[in-house]
């Protein structure tokens, strides 16, 4: 358990950002879910149209030290491949 004040300080800072990095990874989720929907159900237009809406909030997510930029270019990258091997 925190002593000092200012360890005691930190570790309310932590929890606020912990509940913000959580409601963005939640959110970020949700938009890679709605994408992956649209790709199981085979509709290519539907599809992107929510990698168009799920692609800022993944690059966001990265901006913001949720997940790695890298990883953020990953995951548009093989969501946009597997739109395009669609059959439209």
């Amino acid at each position: 358990m925190a002593n000092t004040t200012s360890a005691k300080k930190a570790t309310r800072k932590i929890a606020r950002r912990t509940e913000v990095n959580r409601n963005r990874r939640s959110r970020m989720r949700t938009f890679l879910r709605k994408v992956e929907e649209a790709i199981a159900s085979g509709n290519k237009a539907a599809a992107a149209e929510a990698l168009q809406a799920a692609q800022p909030e993944i690059m966001r997510a990265a901006q913001k030290g949720v997940v790695h930029k890298n990883t953020a270019s990953r995951k548009v990258s093989r969501l946009a491949h597997r739109i395009g091997a669609l059959a439209s």
